[in-house]
C-alpha cells in the first residue's frame, strides 16, 4: 500500500487505518460487482462471523425444490397447461361460443370438459410436486450450528461452523475441521479454537463442477495450511466412519459443486407422444377442411335456396349477404366439430400412465427381500417406450454383477497361488484370532509361507494392509469391522487380515497394523491418492526401525511402466498370470514398493510441501510430485478379485436376445476380463463363430480395423457361406478404439472431422453384431456411445447402471434404470426406473413394458375412432340442415359424451387389458418385437381407425334417416321429427361403442363390467332424467326435449333401428377379425389359442371352471384350474 508524501508524518497513524478501512471497502464493493456478474474470482470466508461473509451476498442454502407456493399455484399451473395447443383451442372456442351469431350450442358444452381437464391436470401437478418436495424436504432436517443450536438446512450461511452426526446427510459443502477418526491435515489444537472464535478465514476457488478438485488456503494465526478435495464434505454425501464432526460451510445452495453438476435434466418424451401430437396437428387441420367445405356449402344454399325465404326466414339483422353467413356458418361449424380434436387425450394417457407405473411398483416379484426394495417407477411419462427397447447399454461391475468382492487368487513374485479350484479344504484360519471368519481360501502353500516367513508373501500383505484408505472399528475384543470406500479395497484388507497382516487402526500420521500377533505402528509420511487418471494409490510410511519405503498398487498397464528395469522376468511372468486372471473375468491389480532414502524422502517431501502450498495449478504441481517418487519400483506381485454374477443375469440376457434386444457392455475393466464375463452371463455363446476385436491406437489402424470387419460381413452375406454369421459376432472394444472415434470436447476440430467421418463406421459394424462389449471406458465416453445409437438409429436405448460413473449414460438414454446396490442411490436419483436386481430388467420390459405399449395402442385407436364416430354424424347432417349449423344431439349428450358416457370404459382397457397371460409374455419373448416395430400404432393404424370411424357415423346417421323418414309410431303419429332422430342417433352410437370396446378388450376384470355396462346404463339414466318434466317444469328455458325419450324409445322400430345400426356397423369389423384371425394370424393370436386350447383341455380332464373375475377375450376366454 501507498501513502501520499504530501501526508505529515504526525498524521499517520490516524490516515493509515482509514486508509486500510477504505481498500476493504473496495475489495468487498469489488467482489460484490463480480458476484453479481457471475464472474466470481476466488472466495474468502471467515469462520462464524456472518456479517463480514454476507458483504459478499453469497448464495444462502435454500433451494427451491416445489415448483408451486399456495400463492402462485393457480397462475403458474394454468400458465403452464395453456401452453398445451389443444387447451389453448378450446379456450378460443369458448370465447367463440360467446358470441350469439356464431355459436348455436351453450357456453357449458366446452367449459364444462375443460374445467375437467384442467382441474385434474392441475390435482395430478399439486400432488407430484407436493411428493417430490416432501422427499427434499426430508433432507433438511436440521442440525447444530455454532454455538450448536438447532437449525434447519436453509437457515445455514457461508461461514457458519456446523456440526454433523453419523448417517447424517451433509447440508453443504464443508470444510472438515474436526473428527474422532478421520484424517485431517488441520492441527486438531487449532481447531478447537476455530470452532469457537472468528480468527480462522478461508480464500478458496470460487464455485465450480469439478467433483474431483478443490484448491483453497486456511489461514490461522498468521499460519498458512494449504487444503485440497480432500479436506472437503460434499452436499448429499452421507457421514460414516465417524461418530461425529465439525465443518466450515465454503459453498451453500445453488453454488454447492452437487447443485453445479445437477444442470437441467432433459424433458423425455416418448415416440407416441410426439406421434400423437403431429396426429391432433392434422385433426385440427381436417376440421378446419370441414369447416370450408359446410361454408362453402351454406354459402351456395343460402344464394340458390335461402334468398326465396327471406320473407318468412329472413337472416340475421347482421348478416347481409350471403358470403357473410358462410363466414359465420364456417366458425359455427367449428365449435360444433370441435369434438373431433379430443380435448381429454392428454388427461386420459396421464391418467393410464400413472396406473401403469403404480403396477411397477406394486409387483412383487420385482421385490428384492435380502434388500428390501422394491422396484419404481420414477416418472410416469415413459412407460409404454418400455416395450418398445431394441437397445440396452448396460455397465458391468454392480449390475451385472454383485459388487461384492472376494480375494480369489494372487500372483507373489511370479508364483501362482490358486484360492478357489483345484482345492477342497477351506484353510484354517485358527491360529489368528482377529480373522474374519466368512473369508473362504483353499491353497495350503500361501499359509505355509506365511508361517515360513517367506519375506515377499509378508511384503506382500504388509503392502495390502497398509495402502489403503480404510476405516477400523473395534465393536468389541477381537471383533474388527472394516468400512471401505469400495468393496475391492475392502477385499484385500480382509484378504491380509486373515493371513496374519490385521489393520488395526490409523490416526492423520500413523497406521497400526498386527503382523503375526505382533503389533506394529508404522508412521503415515504421505497419501498418493487414487483417481481415475492415475488409476493407482500409493503411502509412504516409516517402519519402526526407521525405514522409508513406498508402497503401490494399481492398473497394471501404468505399474508395468514405472517398474524398474530388472523386474523385466519378473513382469513377464506376472503378465501371462494377468491375463489368466482376465480371461477368468476376475478384477486385478498389480503390487509394486520402493525404498527411499532419508534424503530421497526429504527432497521430496519438500517439493510435496511445494507443490500443496502453490496457489496457481496445484493439482498439476501434485501429480508431478506423484509422478516422481512413483518410478524404479520393485514387482511384489498381482491380486484377483472375483466379483459375481448376479442371480438370473444368464437367463436374463439370453432372454432378451430372443426379444430381439440388443445389448452393449461398457465397462472399465480389462478386455479379457470383460469378454469372460460376456460368456459367462451368456451375453457371448458357443455358436458365435468368430469374436473380432477392434483395438488400434491410431486413427489409420482403426479405420482399417472398421472396414475389413465391414466388408467382411458384406462378402459373407453375399457368398452365403453362412448368413448368420454376421449377427452372432461379438464386438469387443478397448478405450483407444472409443478415444480415436468419438467426439470428446478437447480434441481439435480436425480430430472431430475424423471422428465424425468415422462414427457410421463403427455404428454401422457395431449393429451388425449381436452383442458389443466396450472395455475401459470412461463414463463420458459411455454417454457418446449412447448418443451415437440415439443419433443415427431410430431406436430406443435403455441404459442401466448402479453408480456415479453411469449417470451421464442413463441420462442419455431414452430411458435410463438405476440398480441400486453397493455404489449408493446417485444412479437411482438419475433413473426413471429403478430396481435392485439385473433380472428385473426382462419382466419390466416383456411384461409391464409390452403391456403398456399394447394397452397405450389400444386404447388410442379407440379413443380417436369414438371421437370420429361421434363427431361426423354432425357433418353429415349439415347437407341435410341447410348447412345452418344445426347440431343432431342435445347439447347435454354433447357435454356428457366423452366425460361420462364413454370416458370410463376406455380408461379401463388402457389400464388392464391383456393380450396373453404374463407367464407367455415371458416364455414368447418374440411377442415383444411388435413394439419395437411400431405395429400396434402408427400412422397406417390411425388412418384406419379413422375409417372405421367415419363408416361408423355414416351408418348411424343414414339408417335412422332412412328409417324414420318413413315411419309412423303405434300411434300413426309419423316419426319423422327433430327429436326423436336425435335420440335415435344418440341412443344407437352409445350401444354401438359400447359393443366395439367389448371387443376390443383382450382381458376382462369386474371393473371392466361395471365401467362398460355401468357407462350404458347411465346414459338412459340421465337420459330419461334430462327429458323427464320435472327439470323442464324447474328450467323450462335449458331443456328443450321434455318427453322425447320416453316417446321415441317405446316405439319397436325405434328399437329396431338401433338394432340394424349396430349390426351394419359391428359385423363388418367382427368377420375382418375373423378371417385375419384364420389368414394371418399374429403371433399373440396363436399364443393365446394355444394357451386357451390347452386349458380346455385340462378342464374337461379336471372339470375345471371359467373365471368370473378375469376372462380373455370373449371368443377365447381364460379359464383358472378350480381347486
Amino acid at each position: 500500500m501507498t501513502v501520499p508524501k504530501d501526508i505529515p508524518e504526525k498524521w499517520l497513524p490516524l490516515v493509515l487505518p482509514l486508509k486500510r478501512k477504505k481498500d476493504k471497502e473496495e475489495r468487498l464493493k469489488a467482489a460484490k460487482e463480480k458476484r453479481k456478474a457471475g464472474t466470481e474470482e476466488e472466495r474468502r470466508v471467515r469462520a462464524n462471523d456472518r456479517e463480514y461473509n454476507e458483504k459478499f451476498q453469497y448464495a444462502n442454502n435454500c433451494i427451491m425444490t416445489s415448483k408451486y407456493n399456495i400463492i402462485t399455484f393457480l397462475p403458474v399451473n394454468l400458465f403452464e397447461q395453456f401452453q398445451e395447443v389443444a387447451n389453448t383451442y378450446f379456450l378460443f372456442l369458448l370465447i367463440l361460443q360467446l358470441i350469439p351469431q356464431i355459436s348455436s350450442l351453450s357456453w357449458f358444452t366446452t367449459i364444462v370438459p375443460l374445467v375437467l381437464v384442467l382441474s385434474i391436470t392441475a390435482v395430478k401437478d399439486a400432488t407430484d410436486d407436493y411428493v417430490s418436495h416432501a422427499f427434499r424436504e426430508s433432507w433438511g432436517r436440521t442440525l447444530p450450528v455454532s454455538p450448536l443450536q438447532k437449525e434447519k438446512w436453509m437457515n445455514v450461511r457461508v461461514g457458519d461452523i456446523i456440526k454433523l452426526e453419523n448417517n447424517q446427510f451433509v447440508a453443504a459443502d464443508l470444510l472438515l475441521l474436526s473428527s474422532k477418526n478421520i484424517c485431517t491435515h488441520i492441527p486438531s489444537a487449532h481447531l478447537m479454537i476455530l470452532v469457537f472464535l472468528r480468527t480462522g478465514e478461508v480464500i478458496c476457488e470460487p464455485p465450480n463442477n469439478k467433483l474431483d478438485r478443490f484448491c483453497g488456503t486456511l489461514y490461522w494465526r498468521e499460519n498458512k495450511y494449504s487444503l485440497s478435495n480432500q479436506n472437503m464434505l460434499l452436499r448429499g454425501c452421507v457421514l460414516r466412519n465417524t461418530e461425529s464432526c465439525y465443518g466450515l460451510v465454503i459453498f451453500a445452495g445453488p453454488d454447492t459443486k452437487l447443485m453445479q453438476n445437477s444442470g437441467r435434466t432433459k424433458f423425455k418424451r416418448t415416440s407416441i407422444d410426439r406421434l400423437m401430437n403431429t396426429l391432433v396437428l392434422w385433426i385440427f387441420g381436417f376440421l378446419v377442411c370441414m369447416g370450408v367445405i359446410l361454408a362453402i356449402g351454406n354459402a351456395v344454399w343460402e344464394k340458390e335456396v335461402g334468398s326465396l325465404f327471406q320473407s318468412y326466414l329472413p337472416w340475421d339483422p347482421s348478416v347481409d349477404n350471403f358470403l357473410f353467413s358462410a363466414f359465420l356458418a364456417f366458425w359455427s361449424y367449428v365449435i360444433i366439430l370441435n369434438t373431433v380434436v379430443p380435448i381429454s387425450l392428454y388427461v386420459s394417457v396421464e391418467v393410464i400412465r400413472l396406473g401403469h407405473s403404480y403396477f411397477i411398483n406394486w409387483d412383487r416379484r420385482m421385490f428384492c427381500q435380502r434388500c428390501n426394495t422394491p422396484a419404481e417407477a420414477r416418472t410416469t411419462t415413459l412407460n409404454e417406450e418400455l416395450g418398445q427397447v431394441e437397445y440396452i447399454f448396460s455397465d458391468k461391475t454392480g449390475t451385472l454383477t454383485q459388487n461384492i468382492m472376494t480375494f480369489n487368487k494372487c500372483s507373489i513374485n511370479g508364483h501362482d497361488v490358486c484360492g478357489v479350484h483345484h482345492f477342497t479344504q477351506r484353510l484354517d484360519f485358527s491360529f489368528n484370532s482377529l480373522a474374519d471368519k466368512d473369508f473362504c481360501f483353499y491353497d495350503q502353500s500361501l499359509l505355509d509361507a506365511i508361517k515360513l516367513g517367506e519375506p515377499l508373501v509378508h511384503e506382500f500383505f504388509r503392502l495390502l494392509s497398509l495402502c489403503h484408505t480404510v476405516m477400523s472399528e473395534e465393536k468389541s475384543e477381537g471383533e474388527l469391522v472394516y468400512k471401505a470406500q469400495s468393496p475391492d479395497e475392502g477385499a484385500l484388507v480382509t484378504a491380509a487380515r486373515n493371513f496374519g497382516f490385521v489393520f488395526r487402526s490409523r490416526t492423520p500420521n500413523t497406521i497400526t497394523v498386527q503382523e503375526l500377533g505382533r503389533p506394529v505402528t508404522y508412521s503415515l509420511l504421505a497419501i498418493l491418492d487414487f483417481n481415475n487418471i492415475r488409476k493407482r494409490m500409493s503411502v509412504v510410511v516409516r517402519s519402526p526401525e526407521g525405514k522409508i519405503r513406498l508402497y503401490c498398487k494399481g492398473a497394471d498397464t501404468l505399474l508395468f511402466e514405472r517398474l524398474h528395469p530388472c523386474n523385466q522376468d519378473l513382469m513377464n511372468v506376472t503378465s501371462d498370470h494377468l491375463n489368466e486372471y482376465a480371461a477368468d473375468g476376475l478384477r486385478t491389480l498389480v503390487l509394486a514398493y520402493r525404498d527411499l532414502s532419508e534424503q530421497q524422502w526429504e527432497d521430496w517431501a519438500a517439493q510435496l510441501h511445494s507443490a500443496e502450498r502453490a496457489p496457481d495449478y496445484r493439482e498439476d504441481r501434485l501429480a508431478a510430485a506423484y509422478e516422481e517418487i512413483e518410478q524404479d519400483m520393485m514387482l511384489l506381485g498381482a491380486t484377483a478379485i472375483e466379483d459375481k454374477l448376479q442371480e438370473g443375469v444368464p437367463e436374463t440376457i439370453a432372454l432378451l436376445s430372443l426379444a430381439n434386444i440388443k445389448i452393449w457392455v461398457l465397462t472399465g475393466d480389462k478386455q479379457e476380463t470383460a469378454v469372460n464375463i460376456g460368456y459367462s452371463c451368456k451375453m457371448l455363446t458357443d455358436d458365435m463363430t468368430e469374436v473380432f476385436i477392434i483395438n488400434g491406437h491410431t486413427v489409420q489402424s482403426v479405420r482399417e480395423e472398421l472396414r475389413n470387419q465391414i466388408h467382411r460381413g458384406v462378402s459373407v452375406k453375399h457368398i452365403g457361406v453362412e448368413t448368420e454369421m454376421c449377427a452372432r459376432v461379438c464386438y469387443p472394444i478397448t478405450a483407444a478404439f472409443l478415444t480415436l472415434t468419438l467426439p470428446l470436447s478437447h480434441r481439435s476440430s480436425q480430430a472431430h472431422a475424423l471422428e465424425a467421418d468415422m462414427e457410421r463406421e463403427f455404428l454401422d459394424t457395431a449393429c451388425v453384431c449381436k452383442a458389443v462389449i466396450c472395455c475401459r471406458v470412461t463414463p463420458l465416453q459411455k454417454a457418446l456411445v449412447v448418443e451415437l445409437v440415439k443419433k443415427h438409429k431410430k431406436a430406443v436405448t435403455l441404459a442401466v447402471g448402479d453408480g456415479a460413473n453411469d449417470v451421464s449414460m442413463i441420462k442419455t438414454a431414452h430411458i435410463g434404470v438405476g440398480i441400486s446396490g453397493q455404489e449408493g442411490i446417485q444412479a437411482v436419483l438419475a433413473s426413471d426406473y429403478s430396481f435392485s436386481q439385473f433380472r428385473f430388467l426382462q419382466r419390466l420390459l416383456l411384461v409391464h413394458g409390452r403391456w403398456s405399449y399394447l394397452r397405450m395402442c389400444r386404447f388410442l385407436c379407440y379413443f380417436f375412432y369414438k371421437n370420429f364416430a361421434f363427431t361426423m354424424v354432425h357433418f353429415w347432417f349439415g347437407f341435410f340442415c341447410g348447412f345452418s349449423a344445426q347440431t343432431v344431439y342435445d347439447q347435454y349428450f354433447i357435454t356428457l359424451y366423452n366425460i361420462v358416457y364413454t370416458s370410463l370404459p376406455v380408461l379401463a382397457m388402457g389400464i388392464f387389458d391383456q393380450d396373453v397371460p404374463e407367464q407367455r409374455s415371458l416364455e414368447y419373448p418374440k411377442l415383444y418385437e411388435p413394439g419395437q416395430l411400431n405395429l400396434l400404432f402408427n400412422k397406417r393404424e390411425f388412418f384406419i381407425c379413422i375409417a372405421q370411424g367415419i363408416y361408423t357415423s355414416v351408418v348411424l346417421f343414414c339408417v335412422p334417416y332412412g328409417v324414420l323418414s318413413q315411419a309412423t309410431g303405434s300411434d300413426g303419429i309419423p316419426l319423422a321429427d327433430y327429436q326423436t332422430f336425435a335420440v335415435t342417433v344418440a341412443t344407437s352410437l352409445v350401444i354401438v361403442v359400447s359393443v366395439q370396446i367389448a371387443l376390443d378388450t383382450g382381458y376382462w376384470t369386474a371393473i371392466n363390467h361395471f365401467f362398460i355396462w355401468g357407462s350404458l346404463g347411465s346414459y338412459f339414466t340421465i337420459l330419461f332424467a334430462m327429458h323427464s318434466n320435472i327439470l323442464f317444469s324447474i328450467f323450462p328455458n335449458q331443456f328443450h326435449f321434455v318427453g322425447s325419450a320416453q316417446n321415441t324409445l317405446q316405439q319397436p322400430v325405434v328399437w329396431l333401428t338401433i338394432a340394424l345400426a349396430t349390426v351394419i356397423c359391428i359385423v363388418p369389423v367382427l368377420a375382418f377379425r375373423f378371417l385375419k384371425l384364420d389368414l394371418k394370424p399374429q403371433l399373440s393370436d396363436t399364443v393365446r389359442r394355444a394357451f386357451t386350447s390347452h386349458l380346455l383341455a385340462i378342464n374337461s380332464s379336471l372339470h375345471c371352471s371359467v373365471s368370473k373375475e378375469a376372462q380373455w377375450h370373449p371368443i377365447l376366454p381364460m379359464i383358472n384350474l378350480s381347486k
